[in-house]
């Protein structure tokens, strides 16, 4: 597939005399691959880059400041540099482009910011046992997929390899986890939820979590409570891919505001987990037909780990494995991306109030 070039144009490039009249900025000229320029981006184009920094870090120290209301709203861009580079692997499904990796996978990503397009996106908002508030701009993993991530960190030096050689360690000592999980499904009309103080603290910064009650209180009665109790895994998972070659949720968006839940029951065999990461890469996996796998698009969810093994891994980051319950705030932040149909939600039910975007305060 041919892809848009880039040139650099300006009104006379000698160097300009004393008292000369001052030339024109020069302008970056993005060339459609059927010829003609698309659009012209004016320089300077005010750009604050954080090398090797995790938009995970970005986004909570974003939400930790005073002003957070007003900085939350600045563009943020994902430029793949890592071994997972699930969040640029999404934008780049969302903008239509094939699947793809490494250097391929960065110029696209380049490519769509130098387009300055943006789209607003969703915000999952975590809360711990131990009072931690974190936010979430992809996954919570628990179980096989947290450990693969974390403990594959010693293999970052083989790039994207280090999850596959993660992926057939772990499945050589298979783990079960045993955990409470409840959820509110994004199907269902949710009924209003009492006011809970410990939720509605002044104190708290950024979006009030309307569907969560205290984690010491059960779940609301309108939620979903999965009665099993030992699991292979659980994903919370925000956007279409895991990893840049691991394309988790070919379904897309179900409802507004919806993030999609998997999980594993115990029981499934090593020979049909390696077969369901295997079929992700081309997000084939929910063709495998395994009755261990289940999947269901929620809103909110509550995950409750009863034996203290396993992790957490939010956005591939380590976290203590403890209680902790979860809520979508849809359209909540600006990336830079090509608004697709992929991207775009259902309209909410009638009953729900449609969420509110703000404009970015600083386009790009």
């Amino acid at each position: 597939m041919a892809r848009p070039k880039l040139r650099a144009t300006a009104a006379g490039s000698a160097p300009t005399a004393p008292g000369s009249p001052r030339q024109p900025e020069p302008r970056v000229e993005v060339m459609d691959p059927a010829g003609g320029p698309r659009n012209l981006l004016p320089r300077p184009c005010r750009v604050l880059v954080l090398l090797n920094g995790l938009m995970h870090e970005v986004v909570n120290g974003l939400m930790e400041r005073p002003d957070w209301e007003t900085a939350i709203r600045k563009p943020l861009c994902s430029l793949p540099a890592g071994s997972g580079n699930a969040l640029a692997a999404s934008v780049n499904h969302y903008a239509g482009y094939e699947q793809v990796t490494n250097e391929e996978l960065l110029n696209n990503c380049t490519l769509l910011l130098c387009r300055r397009r943006l789209a607003p996106m969703s915000l999952l908002s975590l809360r711990m046992e131990s009072g931690l508030r974190v936010f979430s701009v992809l996954s919570l993993a628990w179980g096989f997929i947290a450990d693969v991530d974390i403990e594959s960190e010693k293999f970052r030096r083989l790039g994207e390899m280090r999850f596959t050689v993660g992926t057939l360690l772990r499945l050589a000592a298979l783990r079960v986890y045993r955990g409470q999980l409840a959820y509110l499904p994004a199907e269902r009309v949710a009924s209003k939820v009492p006011a809970s103080p410990a939720l509605d603290r002044q104190d708290w910064q950024g979006p009030v979590d309307t569907h969560l009650v205290p984690l010491e209180e059960p779940v609301p009665a309108h939620w979903t409570v999965v009665p099993e109790q030992d699991f292979v895994l659980v994903l919370a998972l925000l956007h279409s891919h895991l990893g840049s070659e691991m394309f988790a949720a070919p379904m897309g968006h179900r409802a507004a505001g919806a993030m999609h839940l998997f999980y594993v029951r115990a029981g499934v065999s090593r020979a049909m987990l390696l077969r369901l990461f295997l079929a992700m890469e081309k997000g084939r996996h929910m063709e495998c037909d395994c009755p261990y796998l289940v999947y269901v698009p929620v809103l909110a969810f509550r995950l409750e780990p009863k034996d203290g093994k396993g992790m957490f891994a939010v956005d591939g980051e380590l976290m203590v494995s403890e209680a902790v319950q979860g809520q979508v705030h849809p359209n909540y932040i600006w990336m830079v991306s090509e608004p697709s149909s992929r991207l775009e939600p259902q309209p909410p039910p009638p009953s729900q109030q449609p969420p509110r975007v703000l404009p970015p305060e600083d386009p790009i």
